[in-house]
């Protein structure tokens, strides 16, 4: 498979190690974490035609990948 772009340790490597500790110590986080992860993959996998969807689901994924990154960085940012 090839990469998946927008990972967060990539987005964010000035806090990668603060994902890790936040991964196990807030649930919250936590799961954001993996859901963004989710939408995120989905994402890559229209995108490169792997699970082809129309322009708007394609779309809706990436509004919801964008408000799952922005409440994790708010979070970081803290």
């Amino acid at each position: 498979m090839s990469h998946t772009p927008h990972e967060l340790p990539e987005e964010f490597p000035e806090h990668a190690e603060k994902m890790i500790a936040l991964k196990q110590s807030d649930s919250h986080f936590a799961k954001i974490y993996a859901d963004y992860h989710e939408i995120n993959e989905q994402v890559h996998r229209a995108e490169d035609n792997i699970e082809p969807t129309d322009q708007f689901h394609e779309e809706d994924m990436r509004k919801q990948r964008a408000l799952l990154k922005d409440e994790i960085y708010r979070i970081l940012s803290a």
